[in-house]
């Protein structure tokens, strides 16, 4: 709703930009969908690593 509002806001004040804006923002989030992608099988593969590491501790903490 929040950006809504601010393109509205900048509409009002700038309109070109406003419909410039609204017409590569699909594109830019199609150029970042790649690294959204890659940040999670990153993240993923990082709390792997974590939970392979703190696995004995967890073992031998509920002996």
């Amino acid at each position: 709703m929040v950006k809504f509002l601010l393109w509205c806001l900048l509409f009002v004040f700038c309109w070109p930009l406003a419909l410039l804006a609204l017409v590569l923002y699909p594109l830019v989030w199609l150029l970042l969908l790649p690294f959204r992608l890659v940040g999670i099988a990153v993240g993923g593969a990082l709390e792997l690593v974590a939970a392979l590491i703190t696995l004995p501790a967890r073992l031998l903490r509920a002996l």
